[in-house]
């Protein structure tokens, strides 16, 4: 008990130096109105901290002076001894004694109603006093003076059960959560008496005799059909202040049943709802009679009725959580904290992704139209660029006509005459002169047939397998093609051709093509010039990649035509048709190359592509 003496004392000490620091006379004008609110239990306790924050913004609202506002907390209230009472009393006296007199005082709740009525002629004889908060049976009407008025509340706790039974009608539980201080153990019996209709339809439980962990410990083992009353829990059994809004909450978190209760100052997170006494009401009406006081109205001729439970409200999220129907609520009820459904809630934002969806699929209908349309024009695109290399290719079989003539004739007439030597040696007997002769039929004959398969290969239809080519070998094959063209025109040539150049995956035949096309347009570009020479060249270069280039000291390229020349219908030709080089580059940019054309230092041209190897195509994945 020593320690709540100390407790208090020190608190008193601190209220009495802001109390004097708050009374300066310098700090408010001559007409200043001093008014204390005067907490039960303390500033922390539902309900009654909710009374004095509605009040204090009630006064700041309605008040035509300016207010010295002083909030008192009645911790004493918590004990049931009247030691630390006496103390407080004093303390009271000497902060509001004559030098400090007080307009009006607004008691908050039972235990300060009670102790300004014990404590009336010692501190404050003649001032006035509004006691609200408080339940009309909490008043000594006997103990009340020409200088008090009363806002009494009316509870009914008949009318919270039969609004229970009324929303579940198959309620067979009833646990009542109240505390153990003095003012509770008031109300105790009070609520036996008003239940006792109820008993033969209901079993009730009463928490007042146990510790607030074992009420949470049996809230949540509740058997079905229970439903909890929240009256007050400020001091338990176990002697255990619970003041804020940590109870209530903990007690939700666990409890198996709803939660009901008299006032809607715990309304808005834990409690279901029903017929409840209205914070924001009683604390209105308060402040109305407290104005009056001040304006000079004599307190005792107010006489206020004791204000009964408001319209019922519910929680729309606890219906929602233990299942009950709209239907069920009493007439008139005002449901709140209702969770707009999604159309409500995002009804714009619903109808602009619905019309979003409709354009997108109106546009991803025309983009799959469009890819159809495109996908059947790139096949008929590639059908014709098909057609037109096999006419490029017939049309280069004309231009080499000559050579392919003395390729084919110059081993069939080593064949004629090996035939004949032998004939002649096997006249002599000359075995190993038959021999060599016959050797040399063989060769000529194999060498005549490579020249017709590769000849079939270069000027089929169907070209479109890759395999690993050398490109060196591709070259010189080419080089032996056109070596009649190349003599016929005077021409010198040259190769550079890198050894152990990596071999690159493509099509042999179209690759081919391509250096045929070349070397032809180069031939052709140096007809006419006096210094005629080829040179073609093969390397690695530093991307990992074979580069080719065919350079002539032909009559050169405009540097206007150069972004047009493998366009196809292009061309510089007086005869040309303008595809041959749109097709080198169809056809090099099929096998991931590049091709393109500079002008020579010599005057002429230097066209160059250049083809990924294998090993390079292998790492592109990882360089990714």
């Amino acid at each position: 008990m020593g320690v709540h003496i100390r407790r208090i004392c020190a608190t008193a000490g601190l209220i009495i130096f802001l109390g004097v620091s708050l009374g300066c006379p310098a700090a408010f004008a001559a007409e200043s109105k001093r008014v204390v609110l005067l907490h039960s239990f303390g500033r922390d306790f539902k309900p009654w901290n909710e009374y004095g924050k509605a009040i204090r913004a009630e006064l700041d609202r309605q008040s035509p002076w300016p207010l010295d506002i002083i909030e008192l907390a009645l911790f004493t209230a918590r004990f049931s001894d009247e030691d630390p009472e006496a103390p407080y009393a004093e303390y009271l006296r000497v902060l509001f004694g004559k030098k400090h007199p007080l307009d009006l005082i607004v008691s908050i709740g039972a235990p300060a109603a009670n102790f300004v009525q014990r404590r009336r002629q010692q501190l404050f004889p003649t001032t006035p006093v509004v006691f609200t908060a408080v339940e009309q049976r909490r008043i000594q009407r006997s103990g009340l003076t020409e200088n008090d008025t009363v806002v009494p509340l009316a509870q009914n706790l008949p009318a919270i059960i039969e609004n229970i039974l009324h929303v579940l009608p198959d309620t067979k539980t009833v646990a009542v959560v109240i505390g153990n201080s003095p003012p509770e153990r008031l109300w105790l019996e009070d609520l036996r008496k008003e239940a006792a209709p109820f008993a033969d339809r209901l079993s009730f439980i009463w928490y007042n005799d146990r510790s607030f962990a074992d009420i949470l410990k049996h809230a949540a083992a509740l058997p079905p059909h229970s439903v909890i009353v929240w009256h007050q829990m400020n001091v338990d059994a176990a002697g255990v202040a619970h003041g804020g809004d940590k109870a209530l909450p903990t007690l939700n978190a666990v409890a198996n049943a709803p939660i009901f209760s008299f006032t809607d100052a715990f309304f808005g997170g834990e409690v279901v709802g029903g017929p409840m006494n209205s914070v924001v009401e009683a604390s209105r009406l308060t402040v109305a009679v407290a104005v009056r006081i001040l304006g000079g109205e004599k307190a005792g001729d107010i006489k206020i009725p004791p204000i009964a439970f408001a319209t019922p409200k519910f929680d729309w999220r606890q219906m929602q959580r233990w299942g009950i129907s709209e239907n069920k609520l009493p007439p008139g009820s005002e449901i709140l904290f209702r969770v707009p459904t999604a159309w409500e809630q995002y009804r714009a934002y619903i109808l602009a992704v619905t019309a979003a969806i409709l354009i997108q699929s109106a546009l991803i209908s025309w983009l799959l139209y469009e890819q159809r349309r495109r996908q059947r024009a790139e096949i008929l695109a590639r059908n014709t660029m098909s057609e037109l290399t096999h006419v490029n290719r017939m049309a280069t079989a004309g231009q080499l006509s000559a050579s392919i003539a003395h390729e084919v004739r110059q081993p069939l007439a080593a064949l004629l005459a090996s035939a004949q030597a032998a004939l002649r040696w096997l006249e002599k007997a000359n075995v190993e002169e038959v021999r060599e002769n016959l050797n040399g039929i063989l060769s000529d004959g194999y060498r005549a047939s490579d020249i017709i398969t590769n000849l079939r290969a270069m000027f089929k239809s169907d070209v479109q397998e890759k395999t690993l080519v050398d490109i060196n070998t591709l070259v010189l094959s080419v080089l032996a093609l056109v070596r009649i063209d190349l003599q016929k025109h005077e021409i010198e040539f040259q190769t550079q051709l890198e050894d152990r150049i990596p071999e690159v995956l493509g099509n042999q035949v179209q690759l081919q093509q391509v250096i045929l096309n070349l070397v032809m347009n180069a031939i052709e570009a140096m007809s006419s010039l006096q210094t005629r020479l080829l040179r073609i060249k093969t390397e690695l270069s530093q991307s990992n990649t074979v580069h080719v280039s065919i350079e002539d000291t032909g009559t050169g390229i405009k540097s206007s035509d150069v972004a047009r020349l493998f366009k196809p219908m292009f061309t510089t030709k007086e005869r040309g048709m303008g595809m041959g080089l749109s097709i080198c580059q169809s056809i090099i940019e099929n096998h991931d190359g590049r091709i393109w054309v500079s002008p020579s230092a010599n005057g002429g041209s230097i066209f160059q592509f250049e083809l990924p190897t294998v090993a390079s195509k292998i790492k592109q994945p990882e360089l990714v």
